[in-house]
């Protein structure tokens, strides 16, 4: 991976700042996808070498301005492990500590309310296999109903429960989530939810008789991602996109 050459701070190991600037490229990302929903929705990663630490976005920041040292540490109580003029969003706190509580192996989480995402969950048959991308994402798919904004600690467990082992969930009226056991990872996720999801969104809009993958087809899903990345994975796409914002959006590495 790419550190981009930027001064490490001397209270930041190169494993942490790694990380930040990772996840500060896939903030930007998800602005430069149109993803986001102004400030009000949250991407996080573990902090290597540091016990149940995370790190998310600074709250009334947009994702387009987030830096790798604007980024918000804290601990799983949500208190604060770096200095920072910003909160923390509660809502978001609770969703991500409480996939990273039961996780341990998903390094990032990420969490969207895209038009696309919100208008299949609310659909009674959710996703559907009607494309290629939609095959990845139902061999590792669960479903979360919707509570009102997640600020109650006493959801977290349905949501775990609800999460699973799975790789995304479908938040029902709210959006999408995604976990990986790196940014990347998460972030290939959330691109391939989004797009089954608003391909789903035209199809439909189509008006005509939609034609369903067979299952069959579902069940090798996972093997067939393998042999089409060549066993990278999502570490075969993610140095062009860092590329990409390299020209689009740069400086989130500071």
């Amino acid at each position: 991976m790419n550190t981009h050459t930027a001064t490490i701070p001397m209270d930041c190991s190169p494993q942490e700042w790694q990380t930040r600037v990772d996840l500060a490229a896939a903030y930007r990302l998800v602005a430069l996808f149109h993803w986001d929903d102004l400030v009000f929705t949250h991407l996080s990663a573990r902090v290597p070498e540091e016990d149940g630490a995370f790190l998310i976005n600074p709250y009334g920041m947009l994702f387009e301005e987030i830096t790798a040292s604007s980024l918000v540490k804290v601990d799983a109580a949500g208190n604060k492990l770096s200095p920072s003029e910003w909160p923390v969003n509660p809502a978001g706190f609770t969703i991500h500590s409480a996939v990273h509580a039961a996780r341990h192996e998903a390094q990032c989480v990420m969490h969207t309310h895209t038009l696309n995402g919100v208008a299949v969950s609310a659909q009674a048959g959710g996703l559907r296999a009607l494309s290629q991308q939609s095959i990845f994402v139902l061999g590792s798919l669960g479903y979360h109903d919707y509570e009102g904004v997640a600020l109650r600690d006493d959801e977290k467990p349905r949501l775990v429960r609800d999460l699973g082992q799975s790789s995304f969930l479908m938040l029902r009226n709210h959006g999408l989530l995604t976990v990986g056991r790196g940014i990347a990872e998460a972030f290939q996720a959330m691109y391939l939810f989004e797009a089954a999801c608003a391909i789903q969104v035209r199809a439909q809009a189509g008006g005509g008789a939609l034609i369903e993958i067979d299952p069959s087809i579902i069940a090798t899903a996972r093997q067939q991602a393998a042999q089409v990345t060549k066993g990278q994975g999502a570490n075969l796409i993610w140095p062009g996109l860092l590329r990409r914002l390299d020209r689009q959006m740069p400086g989130y590495a500071s």
